[in-house]
């Protein structure tokens, strides 16, 4: 059987709850939809407010061919199908297909270079859907061939009617005997989402035995959603979780968890750039000098991912997860710039060395500056012993190489340089 969700999608704009600037009486796009002149779009909103489901009523309203992607599994080759199948569905002066492309934020440049010229011509009217600010993830050229709508979060209001709704009206709710005596665990995990609020209110219904009755409360809904919801938001605790499980995989390197914690995030809609930035950052604190190639991969992965787009991005995310795991641990430049930054709090603004300061004016010659400084490259191995902190200091050792093959020809450079410091 179709999830209550689906079940319960509205298919008229009588049925669709909430969003009334956009699509109550007499408003915009109600206006717009009941004239029949649609002109292509981006419906801007945070999830489950029902973007989906005006795409689909303005499809069903204007009787038009309805064609759908989601950029998490589409290419450029499928845009290009769907371009062709609207093509041939083209006729006389008939208005053009819709086409309707749910987070097209994650769409590459060249994926949105793509749409363009049917955008243009008129062959499909654009559709499309996201949950970021479209004047940074839109590229302009298209941007500027839509109108933006932005979807308001569901009230309070909103989600109870839904709730209220579902159980009188699906067919499965309403024989049952359900009574509703607290709403606010149901909205709590619905965070303004329709469809999570559904998926939660089915799952309450169903943990209850047989055909007997089922009564509301929110300590009944947080016993029962805690055991059998796995939900991912990206705005709030389950965030931070996935992305500290995949960090901490990573950083205990298990490339399988890494993957299974990355492959959640993705599946939950987490945004790629974010993940990105995480393995940027523990590519420098996790691993480090132990083999500082995985910066530079973590950052090549940053750059290709935005390039590419999905669904191939994922490989490309994947590989460098994989690389980071896999790679020898290091986390001894975060250690060094921690206690770096421990000691300027204690010892406060200690003056910079006469020797090493800069002198590009004839006073500053005449006080000493730069006096006595000796030019590394003068010497041999471009080296020659000489204090670069402040006398107060001057002994502290604040980086200490770590047990990798990496940092162990570090440490012998370093007590050949500095036995006084590094001795042997």
């Amino acid at each position: 059987m179709r999830p209550l969700a689906d079940r319960m999608r509205p298919q008229t704009l009588d049925d669709f709850v909430g969003q009334d600037h956009l699509v109550g009486q007499g408003a915009v796009l109600n206006h717009a939809i009941s004239s029949g002149r649609i002109h292509s779009m981006i419906l801007w909103g945070p999830p489950g407010v029902g973007k989906t489901t005006l795409a689909r009523i303005i499809s069903n309203k204007l009787e038009r061919p309805f064609h759908s992607l989601s950029a998490v599994n589409s290419g450029v080759k499928d845009v290009r199908e769907a371009i062709e199948k609207a093509k041939k569905q083209q006729f006389f002066d008939q208005p053009g297909p819709l086409l309707f492309i749910d987070e097209i934020h994650r769409f590459s440049k060249s994926q949105q270079d793509s749409l363009l010229g049917a955008v243009e011509q008129g062959i499909v009217t654009l559709i499309g859907a996201t949950t970021e600010n479209p004047s940074f993830e839109v590229i302009s050229a298209l941007l500027s061939r839509c109108q933006v709508y932005i979807l308001e979060p569901l009230t309070t209001t909103d989600l109870i009617t839904l709730v209220d709704r579902a159980i009188e009206q699906d067919e499965v709710l309403a024989s049952r005997d359900i009574t509703v005596k607290e709403y606010d665990a149901l909205l709590q995990f619905s965070g303004g989402d329709a469809r999570r609020l559904h998926n939660a209110l089915e799952i309450v219904v169903n943990a209850s035995p047989g055909d007997g009755q089922v009564v509301i409360t929110n300590q009944y809904v947080m016993d029962v959603i805690q055991q059998n919801m796995m939900l991912y938001d990206k705005g709030g605790e389950q965030h931070y979780d996935m992305a500290s499980a995949f960090i901490k995989s990573i950083r205990g390197s298990d490339p399988n968890a890494a993957v299974y914690w990355l492959a959640r995030m993705i599946e939950g809609g987490e945004d790629e750039k974010f993940i990105c930035r995480r393995m940027i950052i523990s590519a420098a604190e996790d691993i480090g000098l132990a083999n500082p190639n995985a910066l530079l991969i973590a950052n090549q992965c940053f750059q290709a991912v935005q390039a590419v787009g999905f669904p191939e991005a994922r490989i490309i995310m994947s590989e460098a997860a994989i690389y980071l795991a896999t790679s020898p641990k290091s986390n001894s430049a975060y250690l060094a710039i921690s206690k770096a930054q421990g000691l300027v709090k204690e010892t406060g603004n200690l003056a910079v060395p006469l020797h090493i300061r800069n002198a590009p004016t004839r006073l500053m010659k005449e006080l000493d500056y730069g006096k006595g400084y000796k030019y590394s490259h003068d010497y041999d191995q471009n080296f020659t012993e000489q204090d670069y902190l402040p006398p107060e200091i001057k002994s502290s050792r604040l980086y200490d190489p770590q047990s990798n093959p990496a940092e162990e020809k570090i440490l012998k450079r370093l007590q050949n340089f500095w036995k006084d410091r590094y001795g042997y």
